[in-house]
């Protein structure tokens, strides 16, 4: 389970944030200003990306609420228990060999043919 503060100034605390070109449409704008933003958050290895907006600080906030949201599937995922594994039907058993076979026979057909010395 990954907590998360409730503060924005103390979650970035924990992120490693990296501002770079966001690129794309946009024009000379964007080839100019560091606006994209980039977030890995250190404790659980969660990385956000947001270029969306002209502005730096705007993206940056979509990034925090991009991450809480990570987190909490994350949390959520956790919660699931395991899925057992069932029995594999019949049929899909019977399709796996007959696939199988029809593989293992065109591989023998790949290979050169009997030299005949005559």
């Amino acid at each position: 389970m990954i907590e998360l503060p409730a503060d924005d100034d103390d979650l970035l605390a924990e992120c490693d944030v990296t501002t770079f070109h966001a690129g794309g449409p946009g024009g000379q704008h964007q080839n100019t200003t560091d606006s994209a933003v980039r977030l890995a958050h250190r404790p659980s290895g969660i990385v956000v990306v947001s270029r969306r907006e002209r502005s730096q600080h705007r993206n940056k906030a979509i990034c925090l609420e991009r991450l809480r949201e990570k987190v909490a599937r994350a949390n959520q995922d956790e919660a699931r228990p395991a899925r057992r594994a069932g029995r594999v039907p019949r049929a899909q058993k019977e399709r796996r060999l007959t696939d199988k076979a029809h593989r293992a026979r065109r591989k023998q057909e790949r290979s050169a043919p009997p030299v005949d010395d005559g």
